[in-house]
């Protein structure tokens, strides 16, 4: 028997995009996300050590559009880790010190990185909907961060989440 849920993919229940492409970051700066019609984000982050490495320091930011006004910082105590996914595929629960944490560095090892972010977890009430990842600078990591915005909370096409 098929249900809704059966007969809906994922890319028609959730907005997936790539908020910053696979590079090493250096005063980079990803793209926000909007969660004006969706409930939560899980950003995925992909990191791709090679030798001689540091870590990038990751963050999270709000704002109360996607050019960031009235940027400020997110608070989050907790993300998910694997760092090793050519030994493990489990993404580990790991507490997070002052809403920060640092990437892996030890060389040659493929890392990721999940947080998950609830739309009420903003400061909704001052107008906060759009949320990034912030990343400091690395040396010889190599980062993606994709961001899935789920479950969309209006009918019929999901909406942009890059474009207010």
């Amino acid at each position: 028997m098929s249900t809704i849920s059966d007969t809906l993919d994922l890319v028609t229940q959730a907005k997936i995009l790539k908020t910053f492409p696979g590079a090493v970051p250096s005063s980079a700066s990803t793209k926000y996300v909007s969660l004006r019609y969706h409930e939560r984000v899980t950003f995925l982050i992909s990191v791709e050590n090679a030798t001689t490495v540091t870590g990038s320091a990751i963050t999270l930011q709000q704002a109360t559009d996607v050019d960031g006004t009235d940027e400020k910082a997110q608070s989050f105590t907790e993300m998910h880790a694997n760092i090793d996914t050519e030994a493990a595929d489990a993404l580990k629960p790991t507490v997070v010190a002052s809403n920060t944490f640092t990437t892996d560095a030890t060389n040659s090892k493929s890392l990721l990185y999940a947080i998950e972010i609830d739309k009420d977890d903003l400061d909704t009430a001052n107008g906060f909907d759009c949320i990034r990842v912030a990343l400091g600078n690395a040396v010889a990591a190599t980062v993606t961060v994709v961001a899935i915005l789920w479950p969309v909370t209006t009918s019929g096409v999901n909406p942009s989440v890059i474009v207010e």
